[in-house]
């Protein structure tokens, strides 16, 4: 995979189709361009990298509190979005055990999970319906807008039951990217939620304050000697 900048917004605000590819930019500008002139619409898939999380976000005990039915209930709310992915997702299914699952390894640079990390990250950052403090990675399938500016749909008159062509209005050909910062936020919304039920308080110092405190105890482990 595509290592991560140090700077995801910096870098995706930069592309007008929030790509940190340069190349794949130019690809998807070019096949929308396509579809305005035909008169069509484009969807896509979007995704969102959260990094820094602490180990232990989220529930492995009820099916409501599972951090990834929370994060897929909110994104699946997002207007045209017909299906979420977390880390691997439907890939996954496509491949035997050993090409999906993460092993564990000891590193002393990760002080969110414990001093563990995972050598990949198909579990996109949850197991069990916590954070493991790898990245996490979600992603949203938009469909393409249902307002075509040339290739009118088939439709019927309410009023005496024709058959009618759909009506032509102004329509953007692709809002994949707009839909992009809106999962963003809705992936905040949720994360938010999960961080104040673990680590309460009223006011931002307790907040960091019980976050710190949650962190010592998680402190990487020390082999037995």
């Amino acid at each position: 995979p595509q290592a991560l900048p140090d700077d995801l917004n910096r870098t995706a605000d930069a592309s007008p189709v929030r790509t940190l590819s340069e190349e794949a930019g130019v690809r998807m500008m070019e096949a929308i361009d396509q579809a305005k002139e035909e008169g069509d619409t484009l969807g896509g898939v979007f995704e969102v990298v959260v990094t820094g999380l602490p180990v232990g976000l989220g529930s492995h005990v009820s099916w409501d509190c599972k951090l990834d039915a929370r994060l897929a209930g909110a994104v699946m709310s997002i207007q045209a979005i017909k299906g979420v992915e977390i880390g691997l997702g439907f890939e996954g299914a496509r491949r035997r055990g050993s090409g999906v699952h993460d092993p564990i390894v000891l590193h002393e640079s990760a002080s969110r999970s414990g001093g563990f990390l995972r050598s990949s990250n198909g579990a996109g950052g949850l197991e069990g319906g916590v954070t493991t403090g790898e990245p996490l990675v979600v992603r949203g399938a938009m469909k393409p807008l249902s307002t075509l500016m040339k290739q009118r749909l088939p439709s019927v008159d309410l009023r005496d039951g024709s058959a009618q062509s759909a009506a032509t209005e102004r329509s953007d050909v692709c809002a994949v990217p707009a839909a992009a910062v809106v999962g963003e936020a809705m992936v905040a919304i949720v994360l938010a939620d999960a961080i104040l039920e673990k680590f309460g308080g009223d006011r931002m110092e307790e907040l960091q304050r019980n976050l710190e405190g949650f962190m010592a105890t998680v402190g990487p482990r020390e082999p037995d000697k």
